[in-house]
């Protein structure tokens, strides 16, 4: 069984990116963030680095999750099976996701690239500037695609770890009647129980930290 803390880590996470588009105080430490990497009054190679550690460590997470659930579905099938299963997905989660990810991260590297060595025309500059505009909107759905994979993996992890709530889950599952269903509602409900768990850390860290804060005063 994992522990506890790697079982709502990713639910944790995914609320607080929410969290963070919902309330003010969030937008505001975000625009104050933008504001000084404008006027580059932080190191703008540390606050890339503190990105990079961000979401190195969310990935590092998401994938121990996603290896442990795998084990899990061969974990009575002999040593070799469960090895060439581990090392499959990791060979396609490297190739595959990751690396799609790092190719969508660079994509305005490589439109501004192409801009600034096009001569100022041609398709060479059009299709730079066609990357440019539409890397941003990749990463918003990358991000949004990201948000929900957490929920899901996180939810999925709470409750198989948790008896109560997975009977629960199935039971609910099974109430379900119409065709094409059955293999829907358990991610969903999955997904469910990753927003209240990671909603429950959220609140437990906000009231904590505010604790925090007013003892050190």
């Amino acid at each position: 069984m994992l522990n506890s803390g790697n079982q709502v880590f990713l639910c944790f996470e995914g609320v607080e990116k929410i969290a963070e588009k919902l309330f003010s105080h969030g937008g505001e430490e975000t625009q104050q963030a933008q504001e000084q990497v404008a006027t580059e009054e932080i190191d703008l190679v540390a606050y890339e680095q503190d990105k990079i550690k961000g979401a190195i460590r969310t990935d590092f997470v998401l994938s121990a999750e996603i290896i442990v659930i795998a084990l899990g579905t061969v974990q009575n099938h002999p040593f070799l099976t469960q090895a060439i299963v581990v090392s499959v997905i990791a060979i396609v989660m490297t190739a595959g996701v990751y690396g799609v990810v790092a190719g969508i991260v660079k994509l305005d590297d490589a439109g501004l690239y192409l801009v600034n060595h096009s001569k100022g025309a041609g398709l060479q500059r059009s299709f730079g500037s066609l990357l440019v505009n539409v890397a941003p909107y990749l990463m918003k759905v990358l991000a949004f695609v990201g948000t929900i994979a957490m929920f899901l993996v996180g939810g999925g992890i709470v409750v198989h770890s948790i008896p109560a709530v997975h009977v629960i889950v199935e039971h609910l599952a099974q109430l379900v009647t119409f065709s094409g269903a059955h293999s829907i509602v358990p991610p969903l409900l999955n997904g469910v129980v990753g927003v209240i768990a990671g909603s429950i850390v959220v609140i437990v860290v906000t009231i904590v930290n505010k604790i925090r804060g007013k003892s050190a005063h």
